[in-house]
């Protein structure tokens, strides 16, 4: 085992699993996050390895609980000839204050009106935000007159997520680590194998990760097809919601005024808008409005409704590459691609980051790591803990010095950037000055001086600026 394994088993112990694992125990064709697969994982192996009688009970279980989709049918008439079913699913709640209920949501079943009681809800909040992978137990209850309805009802959930982390002992712990260490255990974590990335791609996949332990943070990522930038937001946090390509509406974003029911960016930590190549504007401009608005303050507002939000937002789009392997429009405008209604200088201001998606290799057989991390559930409680914490951005505002940095956009995001890196690669806040400058301030300044590049590549009234780090 490398030096940050045998760290990592010794100080967490359960907390962390073996990431090969996963690849082995033949989740791949089953659409599940790998932290649920994770935890399905740690609770059939022997004594930590997969042995086959280990790998039938997983079979097993999976055969039994998580049916192939194609089996839907078969399933609803087993619940419609009354027998109690047991799903795992990822479950959520809706509230509808019109009509005073709620409704529940089996997307295996493709169904959005199911019933759940009062006491599950209360035992499971997170029902009524990111959801909840689990084990539900079942049943039908048919309609009594030709105006009723049928529905499917949850008797009993077993979640498989924990529900909270030791926040001080997982800091504590951290000074046993070199930083070099630390970086690969956390790289490792997110299911990329450390051996394979340079020190520049590994700052790539730490920064994707960053709107999930600071609140508000926006970024875009720029990069070819098939180098993994929107794996760690499915797989490695629950509060994450990927968004797909096509047309976005406000109703789904924000609020829906006709059920009078929020939106998304109420009920995560993190969007993300993936192919954003392909996304389309609403006529009326609403959504690019309301996203600057939001992008800007963390509000927003529709219909009769005002509100706030703590999410950030993330954009993530294919461009295309050079013989170089650098972007072809790097003169003309890293935006070229991107649909016009995204490409407002009013709005890309808005954004604190571009991520450098271009320098990373293409997703090979060995990029999944192969080495101990943290479990998913596990690690997705810590950065969505260290996210209320504030005595880092104390750190950040203390410890930052910037030359040419007098614009307020700038120097927010630099902040909100270094405040993350911070977060996450020193949870303990033992580092030395060089430390903070090197893998928290750079990183966030040049994150940042790519917005104000491609500004002035966009509108030649926003000048020319080199924002530098006096040391």
């Amino acid at each position: 085992m490398e030096n940050f394994e045998v760290k990592a088993f010794d100080y967490y112990g359960e907390a962390v699993i073996n990431k090969s694992l996963i690849h082995k125990a033949g989740f791949s064709s089953r659409a599940i996050p790998a932290y649920v697969g994770e935890w399905i994982l740690y609770n059939f192996l022997d004594n930590g390895q997969l042995t086959e009688e280990s790998r039938q009970k997983i079979s097993t279980f999976i055969n039994k609980f998580l049916p192939q989709k194609g089996r839907k049918e078969e399933i609803k008439n087993q619940l419609l000839n009354l027998s109690s079913v047991k799903l795992l699913d990822d479950y959520s709640v809706s509230v509808n204050l019109r009509n005073g209920k709620r409704t529940l949501k089996i997307p295996f079943l493709d169904m959005k009106d199911g019933f759940i009681s009062d006491e599950i809800v209360d035992e499971n909040k997170l029902l009524l935000s990111s959801g909840v992978w689990g084990v539900a137990d079942l049943f039908y209850v048919p309609p009594t007159s030709p105006k009723e309805k049928g529905q499917v009802w949850m008797k009993s959930l077993k979640p498989f997520q924990i529900g909270s982390v030791d926040l001080d002992y997982y800091k504590e712990c951290r000074k046993n680590f070199e930083t070099e260490e630390w970086l690969d255990l956390i790289i490792s974590t997110i299911g990329f194998n450390p051996k394979e990335y340079e020190e520049q791609q590994k700052n790539v996949l730490l920064t994707r990760i960053l709107p999930m332990i600071e609140p508000r943070i926006n970024l875009i990522e720029l990069a070819p097809k098939g180098t993994g930038k929107s794996f760690v937001f499915g797989n490695v946090s629950r509060y994450a919601r990927v968004i797909g390509g096509g047309k976005i509406t406000p109703a789904v974003l924000f609020h829906h005024n006709g059920n009078n029911t929020p939106g998304m960016i109420t009920r995560y930590d993190v969007i993300v808008l993936d192919e954003v190549q392909s996304v389309q504007g609403d006529s009326n401009g609403e959504l690019i409005a309301g996203l600057k608005v939001y992008l800007e303050s963390g509000k927003f507002s529709r219909g009769n409704t005002e509100a706030t939000s703590e999410a950030g937002f993330v954009m993530l789009g294919n461009i295309t590459l050079d013989e170089e392997h650098q972007p072809v429009y790097n003169e003309e405008g890293l935006f070229k691609e991107i649909p016009n209604f995204l490409q407002e200088t009013a709005f890309i201001d808005r954004l604190h980051g571009i991520i450098p998606g271009w320098l990373m290799p293409r997703i090979s057989e060995n990029t999944p790591s192969k080495n101990l991390g943290f479990k998913g559930d596990f690690f997705s409680e810590v950065l969505h803990s260290l996210r209320s914490e504030h005595q880092y951005a104390d750190y950040v505002n203390l410890n930052m010095n910037l030359k040419n940095c007098s614009d307020l956009r700038d120097r927010k995001a630099i902040v909100r950037l270094a405040t993350a890196y911070l977060k996450l690669l020193f949870p303990d806040l033992r580092l030395t000055h060089e430390e903070f400058v090197k893998y928290c301030l750079k990183p966030a300044v040049e994150l940042r001086q790519r917005v104000r590049d491609e500004l002035h590549k966009m509108d030649k009234e926003y000048a020319k600026v080199k924002i530098e780090v006096s040391e």
